[in-house]
Order: structure tokens, then sequence, then C-alpha cells
């Protein structure tokens, strides 16, 4: 029979070739099953039964603190991993089946106020900069980021195609779930996007990638997003990251009036169960509709 590892590298080229997971995901796989593999210290499938495998959770959460969260993260990854075992006889069942997932505290999703997305908005237009590029690019992502709620990742894929300036739409190829989407785009973004265009042409890039590198025709990497963070953070005083700048976007939606139907198209949410939970984030939203009470006089 196979070690474990060798069946680990099997089942991450099935996922990656056969089931459409994203490299990004393979390498999630990956580096939680080591974790497993070399805490837990299995080796081969018959060593993975539920105690070992509950024993190694019940570690992580007394000694590395593990969330319920992060628990539950590990629980999935495993679970796939075991669930193929079980499906090519190296398994008689899947011992993660049995183990009662960790309930998730119920928090709403972090996100910035309308006074702080628009103060973001400013200061990527005020920092110091050496190139008017830099600065029209600075603009055009954190327009993206609060304007449409794209993900990072998204964004830093982003090809000069997907950018339809005409037609209003922004084009979100293979995003999470390998799903595509397209996403409208307002005034405010697409005069963001317009002014980065004009300044790339100058260029004369030939990159696809809609976003390009400072000094390089190559496409730009995620540490350009990375120090431009870093520096609205110092100089707005504001704490934030990509994901919060996704659930501003919901919000704000919701408190514009968006219906919940649109907003979960735009999200690229499988479950619109999953766009709901911005509903009980959004206050004014939520005072609007109170009103409509029929004893409301």
């Amino acid at each position: 029979m196979p070690n474990l590892q060798s069946l680990h590298e099997l089942f991450c080229e099935h996922s990656l070739a056969l089931k459409g997971n994203s490299p990004r995901t393979i390498r999630w796989l990956k580096e939680i099953f080591k974790y497993f593999s070399t805490q837990a210290g299995v080796a081969n499938a018959s060593e993975i039964d539920q105690i070992t495998v509950e024993r190694w959770l019940l570690q992580g959460k007394l000694e590395k603190k593990w969330s319920a969260k992060t628990i539950r993260t590990r629980m999935c990854a495993l679970g796939l991993f075991f669930k193929w075992l079980v499906e090519r006889n190296y398994l008689e069942s899947n011992p993660i089946d049995r183990i009662p997932k960790p309930k998730l505290p119920k928090k709403l999703p972090k996100s910035l106020t309308k006074e702080e997305a628009l103060t973001l908005l400013d200061w990527s237009k005020h920092l110091d900069y050496t190139f008017a590029f830099e600065r029209n690019r600075a603009q055009a992502i954190m327009g993206l980021f609060i304007f449409t709620g794209i993900r990072k990742q998204e964004l830093l894929n982003l090809k000069l195609h997907d950018v339809d300036l005409e037609n209003r739409t922004l084009f979100v190829q293979s995003g999470k779930g390998e799903k595509d989407r397209l996403i409208p785009l307002n005034a405010k973004v697409l005069q963001l996007l317009r002014q980065y265009l004009e300044t790339r042409k100058k260029r004369n890039a030939q990159s696809m990638s809609f976003f390009i590198s400072l000094r390089y025709d190559i496409p730009m990497g995620e540490g350009a997003v990375k120090r431009l963070f870093d520096k609205l953070k110092e100089r707005s005083g504001i704490a934030f990251s990509a994901h919060p700048l996704r659930h501003t976007f919901a919000t704000l939606m919701l408190e514009g009036g968006c219906d919940i139907y649109s907003l979960s198209k735009m999200m690229g949410h499988s479950d619109i169960k999953t766009t709901t939970i911005y509903l009980s984030a959004t206050v004014t939203q939520l005072q609007r509709q109170i009103t409509k009470h029929p004893l409301n006089f």
C-alpha cells in the first residue's frame, strides 16, 4: 500500500485536474495535511482513525489555541482527503464524519463606515507618489475593492479584456469556486479606471494583465497591494485589509437599497444564505425597513 504522503499527492493531482480546485486551494490542502501527518505522527492510511484525529484537534485547541473556525477549516481539508481514501478503499470510513464540528461564534462581518471608505479613497489620491501612473493605479485598486467587492486574488488575476468600460462591466473569471461573474461598474469607479488606463497606455505596456508593475511590463504582484495598504493605514489611521473592504462593499450596497439577490450575484456567492449575513450588519437598512410596519403612524 502506498504511504500516506504519496496518496495525498495523488489526491491533490486529482483535485487539481478533475475537481477544478485552484493551485491556491491545493497549497492549502497540502499545508494542513503536512500539519496533521507530522504532528499526529501518521504515515499510513491504516493509522488513521477517529481517536487519532480527535487527539490532534484537541491538541491544537489546548496548546495552540485554535479557534472554532481554524478547527473547522482543518476538519474540512482532512475530510476531503479521507473521503477520497474511502472511495478508493484505502479507508473503511471517514473519521471526520463522526467528529462534531465546533459551533462558530455569530460575529458580524467587519466592515468600514461610509466615511472611512471615502477617507481611504481620498488618501489613495493624496499619498506621496513618484509617478502619476502609481497614483492612478492606487486609486483604481481602491476603487475596485470598494465599489465592486472584488477579492484580492481576483483583482490580481484581472486581464485587460475583463474590464469593459463601454458596457460598464467587470468580468471576474474563475473566481472562488471557479465561478465566473459580471459586476456592473458605477460612474465613480469608471472614472478611476479610465485615468489608470490612460497612464498605462503612455507606458506602451504589452502585458495582458490589467494591473502591471511600477517598473516593468509584468503583472503587478501581491506585494504592491500590501505596500499600498500599509501606506494608507499609516496615513489614515484606519485599520483594514482586502476582505473587510469586500464586506464594506456589501454593507454599503444594502444600506443604499440593493436587493439581496442582486448583491449575492455581484459577490459571487453560491448560496444566498451566505449573503444574508450582511443584513444583520446594516443598521440603516434595518431602520428603513422597520418604518414599513403597517401600524407605524
